[in-house]
Formats: C-alpha cells, sequence, structure tokens
C-alpha cells in the first residue's frame, strides 16, 4: 500500500492482522512510537494520521492506506519542534518511554492551540484536558504541564543557548533512545511465556510438539498461582511463536488453592508450602533478605524487632482497661500496588560465534544480572555482556536474574538465533510484580506530657507465595526508642508473588503510623507538627517541620473543614529512610577528541544518572555541556551499583567527582599554567590529556558505616536517616465521594542535589505515585480462580494528568557534611509519605478517618454516613 510517512512517499506491505503501530516500529524500524498497553488507553504510541493525533495500536495498518503519517522521529525532522524544545528544557521526563507519544500529542495541541489563540498560555485544566489520553508511570506530569505552556507562548521556537537539565532529553523526546524493547536484531526470533491458567496443581506433563522450548517449573513441578511460568516457546515471527503458545498442552492435576488473605490463616486451609523443603525454598518480595520466623501453615511469622516490648504490651493494655484517652487504636489496610512500568519486561539474547552471551535488558542490575548469568551459564565474568541503554521504569521489579533472562538465553541457545522475548500487558501486571497488601493493626499511648509512651504494630503482608514482609519493622526506625513491640507476619496465598516497590515495607507502614500519630495529636488538641517535632530526634527533619509550619496553607487551615458538598483539608505526614550506598562504585574518565568522557555500567531507568554522573564532572572540571559525554548501562564498563535502596546517586555522585579531581591533578602535572579559575580544565588542559584514563572511587564516609560489610546484594548501610515532609491539600466532594489533591508541598532532606531538576522532577513523581496509592490503585483477584482481574491500564487505573496536584519541592541539604559527596538517595523517602497525607488531608476536611486503601468513592460516602 502507498502511504507518506514523515514527508516521504512509501510503499508498504502489511499483514491483515498487523497493527500501525507494529508497521511502524517493525516495518519502518521507527521505534521512538512505543507500545504499551495495547488497548489505547496509554498514549505511547500516537501517531499523527493526517495531523491528527490517533492510537496507532488499534488502528489496523491497512487503515494508513494513502494516509500521511508524522511520528516522533518526523516532527524532529528539520529540527526539533518547539514542544520537543520545551520538553528538553522543563525536564518534562523521566524514564522517558512515554514522552515520544506525549511529544506527538503536545506538537498537534500546541500548533492548534497557537493557530487559534496566538502565543498565549493555556490554562492547567486546558494541557489536562489535551493531554487525558496519555499516561506517565514516572509521574513526570508537573513537567509536562510546564514544558506545554512553554511552547505556546512561543518560549522556545528557537533553539535554547543553555543544555538541557537531562542528559539524554533530546534522545528521549525525539525518539532516538533506544529501549530493549526496540532492539531486534536480524534473524530475531521472538518468544512467548507459557504460564498457568490454575492457581494450585501438579504439573504431570506439558506437550510443546515441536517448537524450540525451555522448561520454566520448578523441581516439585507444582504451580502455586495463576500466571505462574511454565515454559517459553520460540519462533521466527511473533505470530507463530503466539500459535506454538496456544498449541501448548498441559496436564494438571489440581489441588485445593488458598485464594483469601482473610481465612488462609485457619486450619482447614490449603497449603500453599507443605513441607520444609518447600518453605525453604518459598519465593521472596523481600530487598535486603528475608529474616528467619516460624511457619504454622500458610502464616509465617512473627518476626520481632522491637525495643522494650514487653513494657509496651503492658502500657497498652493497661490503657485499654483504664479507657483511657490518650490511647489510639486503629486497624489499617493498604491493597496490592502494581509497579506496572510503561516499558515491560523485556530480553534479547544472543550467543555469538565465540561463545560470549549477550543480554539486551530492561533491567535496574546490569552489574547482578551479569553476574548471575555469568554464574548460572558457567561462564567466566568477562564473557558475558549486559547492555541496558534506557530502560523504561523499573520502580524495583526488575532486579537480577529474572525469568525473561533465563528463557530467552536458553532459546536463543537452542535455536542458535537471536530471541526476544517481551512481556504483554496482561502479562506485566499479573507477574510483573507489586507492592504487597498489609493488614496493620496499631496501638500507639501518649503520657500525660504528649510524649510518646508506647507502640505495638503487627502487619499481616498480602504477597500471595512469596514472602519477606517487613512493615512493622520498619517502625524501629522512627520517633526515638519509646518502648514498641513490632511483628511481622507473612500471609501465603496461591496468588502472584510481590516485589520492591519503591520504599519496599515503608508506605504500608506510613499509612497506619502517620494517621494514628495524626490521630493522637488531634486527641491532645495540639498541632501535629509539634507533636512529630517532640517525639522525632532527627534535626534534619526538625529543619523540615519548621518549613511546613512556616507554609501558608499550615498556617491557616480550618482545621476541621467545613459544611457543604465540598469541603477542604489539609494534611501532613512525615517519613524516612535508610542512607544506603555501594562502596565499589567506580567511573572512569578518558579523553578523546577534546571530550571528557565517563564511563560507568549504571543503568539509567529514568532517576537521572546519566546527569548525576555528567553535572559532577562537568562542575568539577570548570566544562561547558557539550565537552561532556556519559557512557553508561554496560555490564563491560566499570563498576556502578543497582538502581534500587536509594543508592544509585549517593555512590554515583562522590566516585564521579574523585575521578574528575583526579584529571585535574593530571592536567595540573602535565600542563602547567594551563588550568584556570577553580580547577578548570582549557583547550590546552584538554589538548594535552587525550587519551588519558583515570578511575575514581567512592571514598569513605568520615564516620565510616553502620554495617561494616557489605550486605548481599554489595551495598552498605550508612549513616543517617533522609528525611520527608509532605503537607497536602484536598477537595473532597462529600456527595459522590471523590477526593482531588489541590496542592502538595514535598520537603526533602537528603543533603547536597546533584542534579536539580531531575532530583525535583523525580520528587514531583514519587507524589504523583503516592496519589496513585491513595486513591486509585488496587489489584483485583477472581475469588474462584485467583485470576487477576485488572490486567490491563484500563481496569487498573494510574494517576494521569489530570490527576496531579500542584507541586512545591523544597531541599534541606544541610545534616549530611559526614557523606563523602555531602547527598544521599531521594527515591523512597518521596513517595512513602503520601497516600497517609492524603488520608489525614481527608480526615481534616470530613472528620472521618479512612483506614483502607484505595480511598474509594464507596468507602468515603459511607465512612462520612456512619460518623
Amino acid at each position: 500500500m502507498d502511504m507518506t510517512v514523515n514527508g516521504t512517499a512509501a510503499q508498504v506491505s502489511a499483514d491483515p492482522e498487523t497493527t500501525a503501530a507494529e508497521l511502524v516500529r517493525d516495518g519502518l524500524g521507527l521505534t521512538g512510537t512505543k507500545t504499551a498497553c495495547n488497548g489505547g488507553v496509554c498514549g505511547s504510541c500516537t501517531l499523527l494520521v493526517d495531523g491528527a493525533p490517533t492510537a496507532s495500536c488499534l488502528l489496523p495498518a491497512a487503515a494508513l492506506e494513502g494516509r500521511a503519517v508524522t511520528t516522533v522521529e518526523g516532527l524532529a525532522a528539520d529540527g526539533p519542534h518547539p514542544v520537543q524544545r520545551a520538553f528538553a528544557a522543563h525536564d518534562a521526563m523521566q524514564c522517558g518511554y512515554c514522552t515520544p507519544g506525549f511529544a506527538v500529542e503536545a506538537a498537534a495541541f500546541v500548533d492548534r492551540y497557537r493557530a487559534e489563540r496566538g502565543d498565549s498560555a493555556p490554562s492547567r485544566a486546558e494541557i489536562a484536558d489535551a493531554m487525558a489520553g496519555h499516561l506517565c508511570r514516572c509521574g513526570a506530569y508537573q513537567g509536562i504541564y510546564a514544558a506545554i505552556a512553554a511552547a505556546c507562548t512561543g518560549e522556545h521556537d528557537a533553539e535554547s543557548e543553555s543544555a538541557p537539565p537531562r542528559a539524554e532529553a533530546y534522545d528521549k523526546v525525539t525518539g532516538r533512545a533506544r529501549y530493549t524493547t526496540d532492539v531486534r536484531p536480524d534473524d530475531c526470533w521472538e518468544a512467548v511465556i507459557v504460564r498457568s491458567t490454575r492457581a494450585h496443581a501438579h504439573v504431570r506433563s506439558v506437550d510443546a510438539g515441536s517448537a524450540p522450548h525451555v522448561d520454566l517449573l520448578g523441581a516439585d513441578r507444582t504451580v502455586r498461582y495463576v500466571g505462574q511460568p511454565l515454559l517459553a516457546v520460540a519462533a521466527p515471527t511473533a505470530a507463530k511463536a503466539r500459535a506454538a503458545a496456544e498449541g501448548v498442552f498441559v496436564d494438571y492435576r489440581d489441588l485445593p488453592a488458598a485464594l483469601d488473605p482473610a481465612t488462609t490463616h485457619r486450619p482447614e486451609a490449603p497449603t500453599v508450602y507443605s513441607t520444609r523443603a518447600e518453605r525453604g525454598a518459598a519465593l521472596s518480595h523481600s530487598e535486603g533478605g528475608t529474616p528467619p520466623a516460624r511457619w504454622r501453615g500458610n502464616v509465617r511469622g512473627p518476626f520481632s524487632m522491637g525495643w522494650r516490648g514487653a513494657t509496651a504490651v503492658n502500657r497498652i493494655r493497661k490503657a485499654v482497661r483504664d479507657n483511657d484517652p490518650h490511647l489510639v487504636t486503629g486497624v489499617f489496610s493498604t491493597p496490592a500496588q502494581a509497579h506496572t512500568a510503561l516499558e515491560p519486561h523485556a530480553c534479547v539474547a544472543r550467543w555469538d560465534d565465540s561463545g560470549d552471551l549477550h543480554i539486551h535488558a530492561s533491567t535496574q542490575t546490569v552489574m547482578a544480572l551479569a553476574d548471575a548469568a555469568a554464574k548460572r551459564w558457567e561462564l567466566p565474568r568477562e564473557r558475558v555482556h549486559v547492555t541496558a541503554e534506557h530502560v523504561g521504569g523499573g520502580f524495583g521489579a526488575k532486579a537480577g536474574l529474572r525469568m525473561e533472562n533465563i528463557a530467552a538465553v536458553e532459546l536463543a541457545r537452542i535455536t542458535g538465533a537471536p530471541v526476544r522475548l517481551v512481556f504483554d500487558r496482561a502479562a506485566e501486571l499479573t507477574d510483573g510484580g507489586h507492592r504487597p497488601g498489609a493488614r496493620v493493626e496499631v496501638g500507639l499511648l501518649t503520657d500525660s506530657e504528649g510524649g510518646l509512651a508506647a507502640l505495638t504494630m503487627d502487619a499481616h503482608s498480602d504477597a500471595g507465595a512469596s514472602i519477606g514482609g517487613m512493615v512493622a519493622t520498619m517502625g524501629r526506625l522512627v520517633y526515638g526508642h519509646a518502648p514498641r513491640r513490632l511483628r511481622d507476619f507473612d500471609v501465603v496465598t496461591n496468588r502472584p508473588p510481590g516485589a520492591p516497590f519503591r520504599g519496599p515495607n515503608g508506605a504500608q507502614l506510613t499509612w497506619a503510623l502517620e494517621q494514628s500519630v495524626d490521630d493522637a495529636a488531634h486527641r491532645l488538641g495540639e498541632d501535629p507538627v509539634e507533636l512529630r517535632r517532640r517525639w522525632d530526634g532527627n534535626p534534619k527533619r526538625h529543619a523540615l517541620y519548621d518549613w511546613a509550619q512556616a507554609l501558608p496553607v499550615w498556617r491557616e487551615r480550618s482545621l476541621g473543614g467545613g459544611s457543604g458538598r465540598f469541603r477542604r483539608g489539609v494534611g501532613l505526614a512525615a517519613a524516612n529512610w535508610l542512607y544506603l550506598l555501594d562502596p565499589s562504585t567506580v567511573v572512569d574518565l578518558v579523553v578523546e577528541n577534546g571530550t571528557v568522557v565517563a564511563q560507568t555500567a549504571v543503568q539509567d531507568i529514568g532517576t537521572g544518572a546519566r546527569s548525576v554522573v555528567g553535572d559532577a564532572v562537568r562542575c568539577e572540571l570548570g566544562l561547558p555541556a557539550e565537552r561532556v559525554e556519559v557512557r553508561t548501562g554496560s555490564s563491560d564498563l566499570a563498576y556502578a551499583p543497582p538502581s534500587n535502596g536509594s543508592r544509585t546517586t549517593a555512590s554515583l555522585g562522590p566516585a564521579a567527582l574523585d575521578a574528575a579531581a583526579k584529571l585535574r591533578e593530571e592536567a595540573r602535572r602535565r600542563t602547567a599554567g594551563s588550568s584556570g579559575g577553580a580547577g578548570g580544565l582549557d583547550a590546552a588542559a584538554l589538548a594535552a590529556l587525550e587519551g588519558v584514563r583515570v578511575r575514581g572511587g567512592r571514598r569513605r564516609d568520615r564516620r565510616g558505616y553502620v554495617t561494616p560489610f557489605s550486605l548481599s546484594d554489595g551495598g552498605t548501610v550508612g549513616r543517617g536517616f533522609t528525611g520527608a515532609v509532605h503537607v497536602m491539600e484536598v477537595e473532597v466532594d462529600t456527595l459522590l465521594g471523590g477526593v482531588r489533591p489541590t496542592r502538595c508541598w514535598a520537603g526533602i532532606a537528603a543533603g547536597r542535589i546533584y542534579a536539580e531538576r531531575p532530583a525535583r522532577n523525580q520528587i514531583e513523581g514519587g507524589v504523583v505515585q503516592g496519589v496513585g496509592y491513595a486513591l486509585y490503585e488496587q489489584r483485583r483477584d477472581d475469588p474462584l480462580t485467583g485470576a487477576v482481574l485488572t490486567n490491563n491500564l484500563e481496569d487498573y487505573r494510574i494517576p494521569g494528568i489530570g490527576d496531579t496536584p500542584e507541586i512545591t519541592v523544597h531541599f534541606h541539604e544541610e545534616g549530611w557534611e559526614h557523606v563523602t559527596g555531602g547527598g544521599v538517595g531521594i527515591g523512597e523517602v518521596s513517595t512513602i509519605g503520601v497516600a497517609a497525607a492524603v488520608g489525614n488531608a481527608v480526615f481534616d476536611a470530613t472528620g472521618w478517618r479512612p483506614r483502607d486503601l484505595p480511598i474509594r468513592p464507596d468507602r468515603l460516602i459511607e465512612g462520612i454516613g456512619a460518623k
């Protein structure tokens, strides 16, 4: 068929079942167009068809006959479109997977808006309406608002003299950024994972016919949830691979399934893990190791890590007997929250002629994946090459050697061809990981002087077939040393396993604890900030309390909302997180053609790792942005940490600064007098350094570390805790039960901010994800079969741009002078307190305290009515 693509006539052929997105990506090689939901919900596949934005994942390729198609690459054919310049300048992206779709839609809107209304800024509501069909799981909406408004005023009609705040911004906004889902080597085969249709069964046999396949079941031949991988098949095309998967016959012997976490503890409930060996091999969703605990049927625990627990229990029991008004009790619950990164789990594997293994993966752990692959396939480490050039989000669910990696590598060995395996959205929402749900019982007692007298917490984590909950244990790290009994239990069911999710266990803890603290302040008739200040000995958070109390929205809050249908409320929550780092991190610098090239294996999952390294080197050497290049995402480069636990920046930044200092000293040694200013390198110094290579390491902190040894993943716990205070303003519709966050103030105490705008962007995204947790996100399962029902992005609701409050970020940078480089991570602490702040704001507006997430309209209306 004939069509026009980015202004050029083209003749193409397409299978009748091919979508426009597949034609553009696979047939024309224009991989800037992404596919994420394949349901017309997320907008990542947006094309301009005869100038109109169109979801190409739903459009048959045949519908493009005689049409003019413009992709994100076409927007930049004659130089970046003003929208693309604006997105780069305002850092309107994080992982960047959704960015091309946003840019195409925004370009159409901006061109139309300016033609109709001239160079003026549209309202926030107009922008939200125009972008309503697009989703960003990273939550980069604040920058998108700013970019579109600026583009409409003509601010970005000309090239800017300033470099964008994100090193790879133009690669992402023009579609040049290459993700694992975009990798398709010549003669590449496609793979599909065949998954269990049973919640609990013994697999007698599997017949895959003549299709190349690899078995993915464990030695006990037992499946424990619907969606568990059974085997993977491969074929030369995706259609043939899907047909081969559909032809697989599985002979199951069904076993009774435990599907309801409310009843699975009963003696008569079916057992998920029956033997000691099975329990020892149980899946874990813990990021830092699984603590020991006893099993009783499907309940594992308690694991207890309190302080003077007996004293705490005795005080709470006495308060109950005495009907003490200073006692706060409550049961709080949180649902499973799916990671659902827009780039699904994906892997492309091949073996070369020399026997080396090449893995292109969407991963948060390039180095750990390479190490694990070398061990599994008994290869020297230098013969395993893992690449993750760009990663479309992770949030904790893309760590280590995963099933998609194993399947792709084994199938590549069997077929002798490269093999590509990409989860579809249903698999992503079923088996791609989720933050475990939890049921948390809280007892909190204040004394006559308003001090914290006792705290008890029993947390039952609901992570399907996996274990490792430490929700209550996190309560050991907050509010001083008052007596506390903290007990964690795992409630195991035949449902999909959890995975670490941005502040593992922290969001569940904070939802329960921070509302209980707010309740205590209400009972005492005291400012909730003052109560926290008295209990909290951390001077960094004290500075955030000062900041929060000075906010006009806090000083002028109504203390109880008002009457009528729409009510305004203001709530606050505090949070902290461990300071983690990887002392083995190194950064190499080499001078090539007058440019300083920084090399480190780190994967950039949207958090700005490239910018952290590049900005540190540039500032230390006094170089313009165009003289610094950063190469990342390859296990063949210098060792770098995983992107989890908020350790990446705290590890990379100091190593980059150390490498830059060494290069500057080498310049001084070689060309005395050619380094000027505060150590900046001039042209003569760079010329003299051509070909020179130096390596920078992460020097030890001045006060050492909490753990004198490395953890299992190479990390170390440093001294000190990051802090956060979130102040949230909401509007509650008491008739329809809606909660609309209108404004949020996020105060973060994490020391030096290496790359200011990407850091601010990450915190804004943390607020958006916290809003989703508070109001919308809830995985739902079929109670009879255990199948995940919310297995698409229409039924599983994540926040869109119109759900985003106006966000103000405040950085407190003091208090980390003992840390090499002066700064630590922000990813976890920026999101775990948001839902509790929303809950406290809802209470302020209505007088009803939500205890179950999400705060759905039915729950709110029922709660207000029962109040």
